[in-house]
């Protein structure tokens, strides 16, 4: 396996004045900003397990559409270990992170390979809210679906030395006043570590559109901001921050699953729900190849996934992340992508963002 990342420094936008939805010349910027993004000549520079140059030399591509670390690139690099070490795919898979956007600049790209049948991207709701934030026309079922592979709780972090400390105390604050709590996520509007909270705010009697939020490219960025103390609580799934959680210099108010996680220092966390908060939200990831390959090569990539999916080495990945299975592939996984599509768009639509 060899790895690879192409593009700019990701970027984090600048926190809205309270009660202040983005305007339209703002989100016209985001687009102007995009299309810049887009003209940049990309670099591949070499990670992880070795360089390899040029799409000639390997037999499939993984593209990763975040920063290597973020979640996307955990379960893309999850996959592809057991695809390679089970040698299902018969030959070499390279993985290469495409930073941008939140994921549209990997999109854009994707849809730009039509008919490239060496090629597959991880993706998940963060990439479906971040075409409708950075005017991406396609949309992830205009790709091709191959299947949806995970669903993930997703935590609310604050720094070790938070004056939160429970998600009582996160409640009372934005009751109080939601202008003075700065709140940040690793996906761009639309996304799940935006949706989160607007939908956490609503449940306590909260206005979503007086919420605070920052967004980052990526967990890695999220991180750096909530130890900087750019912000003050963080939205975003958990298996990323273990490091940091073990280390005791970030702490977990509460989990957004229907059960407790029940391994290592999140044991101990509890879900919403137990706290008095009627909402249970769960992120997914999936896999889709570029638009235009031959109904023969779609089943024949699907067919790779579900091996990959049956092997113990997979069952292994989802305990060791904390991951929930759910499997859908084909035509199933296209029905859900045009349903999260809605999802995305109904709620940025209720917070004036679209």
């Amino acid at each position: 396996m060899s790895s690879t990342t192409s593009g700019p420094p990701s970027r984090t936008s600048e926190p809205a004045e309270p009660g202040h939805s983005r305007s339209t010349g703002r989100r016209r910027g985001a687009r102007l900003a995009l299309a810049a993004t887009l003209a940049v000549t990309l670099v591949a520079v070499g990670a992880g397990c070795g360089v390899t140059r040029g799409d000639d030399s390997a037999d499939l591509d993984m593209w990763i559409p975040n920063s290597p670390g973020g979640g996307y690139d955990q379960t893309g690099r999850a996959a592809v270990g057991v695809l390679d070490r089970d040698g299902i795919t018969g030959g070499d898979i390279q993985v290469t992170n495409i930073l941008g956007a939140g994921g549209s600049v990997a999109m854009s790209r994707l849809m730009g390979e039509a008919g490239n049948e060496r090629l597959m991207m991880t993706l998940g709701l963060g990439v479906v809210g971040s075409t409708y934030s950075f005017g991406v026309d396609a949309r992830p079922h205009d790709a091709t679906p191959l299947a949806q592979l995970i669903e993930e709780q997703e935590g609310v972090l604050v720094p070790a030395d938070s004056p939160f400390r429970t998600i009582d105390d996160l409640e009372a604050a934005w009751q109080e006043d939601p202008g003075s709590v700065v709140v940040g996520g690793g996906s761009s509007p639309g996304g799940p570590d935006h949706l989160f909270p607007m939908q956490l705010a609503k449940a306590v009697d909260v206005d979503p559109k007086d919420v605070r939020y920052v967004s980052y490219d990526g967990g890695g960025p999220l991180t750096s901001a909530l130890l900087g103390n750019k912000i003050q609580v963080g939205f975003s799934g958990l298996a990323e921050f273990e490091g940091q959680i073990e280390a005791g210099e970030l702490r977990v108010l509460a989990v957004s699953g229907e059960e407790r996680l029940t391994e290592g220092v999140l044991a101990d966390v509890p879900t919403l729900t137990e706290s008095g908060i009627d909402l249970v939200f769960t992120n997914w990831r999936g896999v889709v190849a570029p638009p235009g390959i031959s109904e023969e090569r779609r089943a024949e990539l699907i067919e790779y996934l579900t091996r990959m999916h049956d092997s113990p080495e997979w069952e292994q990945a989802l305990a060791d992340n904390g991951w929930t299975d759910a499997f859908v592939t084909g035509d199933d996984f296209e029905q859900f992508l045009r349903e999260q599509d809605e999802r995305v768009s109904t709620t940025l639509k209720e917070l004036n963002l679209l």
